[in-house]
């Protein structure tokens, strides 16, 4: 049986900053937009967890819960390191 390999619809042109095939680059955000992102991300961890808590899994809400705090710690250290303007 002969299976063509088919090439990505998309070639990478340049150096990827990821040395994996066909991933995605990162882009390097302006500061606020990461402070933005890690908000954001710390959010959707929360609401996961307490979504995991009413559906009755109390180690996936347990791991959900305690890994949005985190996500806060690194957005305040971000703020206090590029001295973004402060919250109101």
């Amino acid at each position: 049986m002969f299976i063509a390999i088919a090439r990505p619809a998309v070639e990478p042109k340049g150096p990827d900053a990821v040395a994996v095939p066909c991933s995605p680059t990162v882009i390097n955000d302006h500061p606020r937009a990461l402070h933005a992102r890690l908000m954001q991300n710390a959010a959707l961890r929360r609401r996961r967890g307490l979504e995991r808590r009413h559906a009755g899994r109390p180690d996936d809400a347990a791991y959900w819960l305690g890994a949005a705090p985190l996500a806060l710690r690194k957005a305040a250290e971000l703020r206090r390191d590029c001295r973004l303007s402060a919250l109101p």
